[in-house]
């Protein structure tokens, strides 16, 4: 195994991270802005206002995405277990 494959294998590995991670972390993000703005807004100093709609919202995005983040684990699964015998030729 050269270390063009080893790169090229990290960096697949790298983006189906960033891919399957970004609707919960982006839909984590967007909730904790508009509380963040809300409680600068009201002037309400409680960390733990954000933790319940951050926890709903997250669940919801699970609901919505989750099928997909599944599906596209077990596709970049089946694709690195395919490359498997070719990896030490």
């Amino acid at each position: 195994m050269d270390t063009a494959t080893v790169v090229d294998l990290g960096r697949y590995a790298l983006w189906m991270t960033a891919l399957i991670s970004a609707p919960l972390l982006g839909t984590a993000l967007g909730v904790g802005l508009i509380i963040g703005i809300l409680q600068a807004a009201t002037s309400i100093n409680e960390m733990t206002l954000s933790f319940i709609p951050k926890l709903v919202a997250l669940g919801l995005a699970m609901a919505l995405f989750g099928g997909w983040q599944i599906n596209t684990l077990v596709e970049f699964t089946r694709v690195i277990f395919q490359r498997i015998p070719t990896l030490f030729l």
